[in-house]
């Protein structure tokens, strides 16, 4: 498998994100921690945040941080740190619930709340949004015209693989508009490579810590390359966090959530020293605007 040399500098910027939730909010302990219970668990997110905060000023890098609104309200130091630090702020809906399981009124609510949180902390305009675990699917596909009836601009939602929580297999691969009623909202999509006629994720998270750190490097390498395009990285604060407490929920979630969470800090210096990197914002400010791609309930394969 091919790999990039560590001296290399490619010449591709690509996205570096962080969807910033706390380690007891993710989708997969829904069942195991109640919405109610959120304020009496000691939080973590500020610190495990600020210390990528700290790995990026080490290596020059800026990014894009999707912002959970109900750990702004709570933190919202760390909105207006991550601002002052050059990063750009954008939104990962308020409450962290599956778009798929809410009606199209209370996910209007759920953007716009948190939307407006995250301007008044940062003192900017909100152009980007990330659904909790990426769940604009089939199920969900009126989400991005209320996305950009609500004054977005972009979304980082539709992840083009075959998932048992997410995903459009079908969806195009990089950057395109959608096709949308009196509005435009540009889709970037987490990275992918296509083997085949199967798209294999190369864009952070779980696939990151549990697959060798090689797959991600080549893949990257390949769309930088291969394709001649950025990729989408994403990873959580939780990641570098090996010492959060465990939480007892099913065998898979444990697995996807724990494995080489003490992994995940030493990857990820690795990856930063490999690779160029940047906010999403400016990704979408180099993407030409083409004809916007449609979507049914079943979206066919764009070629």
């Amino acid at each position: 498998m091919p790999v990039v040399s560590s001296g290399e500098t490619p010449a591709i910027v690509n996205g570096m994100s962080v969807d910033v939730e706390d380690y007891f909010q993710v989708s997969a302990f829904e069942d195991v921690v109640d919405r109610s219970e959120w304020d009496s668990i000691p939080r973590r997110v500020d610190a495990n945040t600020r210390k990528l905060l700290d790995l990026f000023d080490e290596f020059r890098v800026r990014g894009t941080f999707f912002v959970l609104g109900w750990v702004a309200e709570r933190q919202r130091d760390l909105v207006v740190e991550i601002a002052r630090r050059g990063h750009e702020v954008a939104s990962h809906g308020y409450a962290h619930r599956l778009i798929y399981d809410q009606t199209p009124d209370a996910f209007r609510d759920d953007v716009r709340r948190a939307k407006g949180i995250l301007e008044e902390l940062a003192q900017c305009v909100v152009h980007g949004y990330r659904a909790p675990s990426y769940s604009i699917t089939a199920r969900s596909l009126w989400a991005p015209q209320i996305l950009a009836e609500e004054g977005y601009r972009y979304d980082s939602s539709v992840f083009p693989i075959r998932h048992d929580r997410y995903g459009i297999p079908s969806a195009p691969r990089h950057p395109y508009r959608m096709a949308l009623t009196g509005h435009t909202l540009l889709e970037v999509p987490p990275s992918t490579v296509q083997v085949g006629h199967i798209n294999l994720p190369v864009a952070g998270g779980g696939y990151f810590r549990i697959l060798p750190y090689r797959w991600t490097r080549w893949g990257i390498a390949h769309l930088n390359r291969r394709e001649q395009r950025p990729a989408i990285f994403y990873l959580h604060p939780w990641e570098v966090d090996p010492d959060q407490p465990r939480l007892k929920a099913g065998t898979l979630s444990r697995f996807r959530h724990y494995r080489n969470l003490g992994q995940t800090e030493p990857r990820l210096r690795r990856l930063l020293r490999d690779f160029r990197f940047g906010p999403i914002r400016d990704i979408v400010a180099q993407t030409p605007m083409e004809a916007p791609v449609a979507f049914s309930a079943a979206p066919q394969p764009v070629q």
